[in-house]
């Protein structure tokens, strides 16, 4: 039976989710209609929910999971860590461990602190910049998601009507928003070098930093031009701001991460996901004169941070081998693989007849139902038709066995083999049949 008939045990207990969570739910990101499937296990790059149904995992907690799971060495880690204990009110030895790990691989980083979150360790890194330059406002990308700090949610979800003609908009994207938070961030456009040099000259001056993901899932997911990243790396140090480099999820292109593959040091290093072997995390990491902000060694920093479970040691373990299994040779399959899938989609696309593309780097991939060249948050924005199209692709997988984003994302696991991609491939093909069956 195809889901949602297929699912009695996930909707009696969403039913019951409902009594006591806001819409039964605690992670918008996880919802879905009419009811979420309810995971109970998982096993190298598997799922199971709690139906029974068995799926390859194509989204590995929203690109966290890069070692799939119940990964041996993270596994082995972190039991011997539970019965040392969870948390202290005190450092340990495995900070430094995986601190040193991730200074060691990351050029741009001398030191680093650890959060307990991706968005957390966004809005560490602004309150950095703004600590360090003395200026307050800041600059991304539009569409571009960097966690659920007000400011960096600012232009989010901007569309068609609210987009203007001219410079994008800073729209607040939670209701509420105290509109001196839209005051002070700069939206700029992705992938156009000039307007958005002109956007950071006019305002260069009042920046303390220019934040961006190389690749942005929801703007997308197309890697940003070497031009594009060098115009912000350029206008940065003309006017004093700081870089931001976002590789919460980026990480995953390269050994050193993304810099090097764009040519350019960053300032400050977001990053959180995979460096934590599936535990809550993140990171912020930068110059040493930078990170000095955050030294309580001479009294008060400029810029105090805490955290009751930052860089607590069963993240720290765990963060320590995933990381460490993630070698030259992990990421150059994890490549492959991308590269395989990617082109299968396009070959089903060309199958079936249908406008689509699959785009992204490395492990990461995401499926658009359109033909036209995808640039930036806008020519990404899906039509009510594409929309749709996605709802139907993103059913047709999970009833194939496969589990993805909604909206079209996936990320790849090392565990998968090649037969699990060859099935992956399958599914999509036949998730692409269905679009054409229902839409064309």
């Amino acid at each position: 039976m195809p889901y949602p008939e297929s699912a009695p045990q996930s909707r009696a207990l969403y039913e019951e989710a409902k009594k006591y969570l806001p819409g039964g739910n605690t992670r918008t990101t996880v919802y879905m209609q009419p009811f979420p499937l309810y995971g109970v296990r998982g096993a190298g790059c598997r799922v199971w929910d709690a139906d029974g149904s068995e799926r390859i995992d194509c989204i590995n907690n929203f690109t966290s999971q890069i070692h799939g799971y119940c990964n041996p060495a993270i596994t082995e880690a972190v039991s011997r860590q539970l019965a040392l204990g969870t948390c202290f009110g005190m450092p340990t030895e495995s900070e430094i461990a995986l601190a040193r790990l991730l200074v060691e691989r990351i050029p741009s980083i001398d030191a680093l602190r650890f959060t307990n979150s991706g968005t957390e360790a966004v809005m560490m890194a602004l309150k950095a910049a703004r600590a360090y330059t003395g200026r307050s406002k800041i600059a991304k990308v539009e569409g571009a998601y960097h966690g659920s700090y007000d400011y960096a949610e600012v232009s989010l979800d901007s569309a068609p009507p609210n987009w203007g003609e001219s410079d994008p908009l800073s729209i607040p994207y939670a209701k509420g928003t105290p509109g001196s938070v839209a005051d002070e961030v700069i939206v700029i456009p992705f992938n156009q070098p000039e307007a958005a040099a002109d956007i950071l000259r006019r305002h260069g001056r009042e920046l303390a930093a220019i934040l961006v993901d190389p690749m942005p899932n929801r703007a997308g997911l197309v890697p940003a031009t070497e031009q594009y990243i060098a115009t912000l790396r350029q206008a940065a140090s003309d006017t004093g701001a700081l870089l931001i480099f976002d590789e919460v999820i980026c990480y995953r292109l390269g050994y050193q991460g993304a810099q090097p593959l764009w040519n350019v040091a960053a300032d400050l290093t977001v990053l959180g996901k995979v460096i934590g072997g599936g535990f809550p995390v993140g990171a912020v990491g930068g110059r040493r004169d930078v990170m000095a902000v955050f030294d309580p060694s001479a009294g008060k920093p400029a810029l105090p941070h805490g955290g009751t479970f930052s860089a607590n040691p069963v993240t720290m373990v765990a963060g320590y081998a995933a990381v460490e299994q993630l070698d030259h040779a992990a990421y150059q399959r994890l490549a492959r693989i991308g590269d395989t899938l990617r082109a299968e989609t396009a070959r089903a696309f060309q199958r079936h007849g249908i406008a689509g593309q699959a785009v992204g780097m490395g492990s990461l991939l995401k499926v658009h139902f359109t033909n036209q060249p995808i640039l930036g948050y806008r020519s990404a924005y899906p039509s009510p038709r594409e929309a749709a199209m996605l709802g139907a692709f993103h059913l047709g997988l999970l009833n194939r066995g496969i589990f993805a984003a909604s909206y079209g994302l996936m990320a790849l696991s090392t565990p998968m083999t090649d037969a699990d991609v060859e099935s992956i491939a399958t599914a999509i093909d036949g998730a692409i049949g269905d679009v054409k069956s229902l839409h064309a």
